[in-house]
């Protein structure tokens, strides 16, 4: 039997092995899966309501211990981590709940003599989730609880870095009185999750992961006439220009970079300057990024913890290098920062000037604590660059003319356009991306669609 071994970043220390699971057990666990959805879907909406809200308290109490699992599993510092459940995980599950009475209601049609039509949302049966490491619990509830809520059964696939993560939704959802079989998980292989996938029980796959990853999900689908769910990063860009608040700006996009080791799908990954206040910004910017501190992420004091793995830094360390090799300039001195080890997964956060298109560092997704900075004449140019890029999740612009934005946005192709702000899911809105960052859509009222489908009823009143 095959095992999993889950090596902590923070100290190299196994925080978890257990074994995948076996050709019965999947088959069991489907099995359940397909059994426990035919009940729960009867079940009145507003118990499914209940059972969720009880589910969100359940893990808000156990916030700072959830916390620090994350810390072990994947190296964000505990100042950060418990938030992750306190804010945007609550944040999400609660506008889904609040939501869904209105969003999974029938829609109606208008009334035509002797006729009654309307359309109903059923759900599309088991749900099967493919949750990532970097922000465990946020990726997996944007569709976790709308399949929930919608009447589905759902089998979580998490990720072999944070496999306690599935643990706790289960736990949570069985202590807030979800039936027996309507979640579940599975630890699985890449083969195994490809397998499930093709299985004729599985109605929707939500993948969240790489893009080599989200065209393995849809391969593995292409065979079965069901939808897929794809989110898969980015190389999100902002934009500041002349008339912004520097301050301010610097501020949010050096947050954007760096937070989670600069380990975000949304997190800012190239910044572009207006060339009249590009000097201002990249001093205000190296100056905030100086005042990190790089350690142990269970240190209360640390604002920058370790890379996922030792692979993932040296990942950035080779685009920073090529970058440097190509004339680009490093601000931050490494040495500075005491934390900073090469060869392990501690890697000091940077800046970089003098660069362009040319370099892996503005074209590659790097998904770590890096800003390349980019000087630019006009908005013409800055809307040209941010579009030369294979990615489109989010984008970003600094300004104090909103009018502007809202010209320039619409022609950024992205699926996310922010003004003063960024690295943020406002669960009111649609998160989807185009080109590579994937398809489909989470959160909003439109992110039931994806876990549901419209059935119509056309009855006719025969008098006679």
């Amino acid at each position: 039997m095959s095992t999993q071994k889950t090596i902590s970043p923070v100290d190299g220390r196994v925080v978890d092995q257990r074994p995948l699971a076996n050709g019965a057990q999947i088959e069991q666990t489907l099995a359940r899966a397909t059994a426990a959805q035919r009940g729960w879907r009867s079940a009145p909406l507003s118990e499914r309501c209940a059972i969720l809200s009880k589910f969100v308290e359940w893990m808000e109490a156990r916030a700072q211990e959830i916390g620090e699992e994350i810390t072990w599993q994947m190296g964000r510092p505990i100042r950060y981590a418990p938030n992750e459940i306190r804010r945007g995980f609550a944040e999400r599950a609660r506008y889904m709940i609040g939501a869904a009475p209105q969003q999974l209601a029938d829609i109606a049609i208008a009334p035509a003599p002797g006729f009654t039509r309307f359309i109903r949302r059923e759900p599309v049966g088991v749900v099967f989730t493919i949750a990532p490491w970097n922000y465990p619990y946020l990726t997996a509830v944007n569709s976790v609880v709308p399949a929930l809520l919608a009447g589905n059964a759902v089998v979580l696939k998490h990720s072999a870095q944070t496999p306690l993560c599935a643990g706790r939704f289960a736990q949570g959802l069985a202590a807030a009185g979800l039936p027996a079989g309507v979640f579940q998980t599975l630890d699985l292989s890449h083969a195994d999750v490809e397998r499930v996938i093709g299985d004729s029980r599985i109605a929707f796959a939500a993948f969240t992961g790489s893009v080599q990853g989200g065209h393995a999900v849809q391969a593995a689908a292409a065979g079965r006439f069901i939808a897929t769910g794809l989110e898969l990063g980015g190389k999100d860009p902002a934009y500041v220009r002349a008339d912004a608040d520097l301050a301010h700006a610097a501020e949010n996009l050096v947050d954007g970079a760096m937070f989670n080791s600069g380990q975000s799908c949304c997190g800012i990954e190239r910044i572009y300057v207006h060339r009249g206040v590009y000097d201002e910004f990249v001093q205000r910017a190296v100056e905030l990024t100086r005042g990190y501190l790089l350690g142990n992420p269970l240190d209360e004091a640390t604002t920058l913890g370790p890379m996922v793995r030792t692979q993932a830094a040296d990942f950035v360390r080779a685009q920073i290098a090529e970058a440097v090799a190509k004339g680009a300039t490093a601000h931050i001195d490494g040495a500075a920062f005491p934390g900073n080890r090469p060869g392990t997964p501690y890697l000091a956060p940077q800046i970089l000037t003098g660069v362009n298109h040319s370099m892996r560092v503005m074209t590659e997704e790097t998904f770590g604590p890096l800003a390349p900075i980019m000087a630019v004449a006009s908005d013409e140019e800055a809307i040209a660059l941010m579009n030369d890029s294979a990615y489109g999740l989010t984008a970003a612009i600094w300004t104090s003319d909103a009018e502007a934005a809202l010209h320039i946005g619409g022609q950024i192709d992205t699926g996310t356009w922010f003004m003063n702000r960024c690295d943020y899911l406002d669960p009111a809105l649609a998160w989807t991306g185009v080109k590579d960052s994937g398809r489909g859509c989470t959160l909003s009222v439109l992110g039931f669609d994806q876990v549901t489908r419209p059935k119509s009823f056309h009855l006719r009143t025969v008098t006679t």
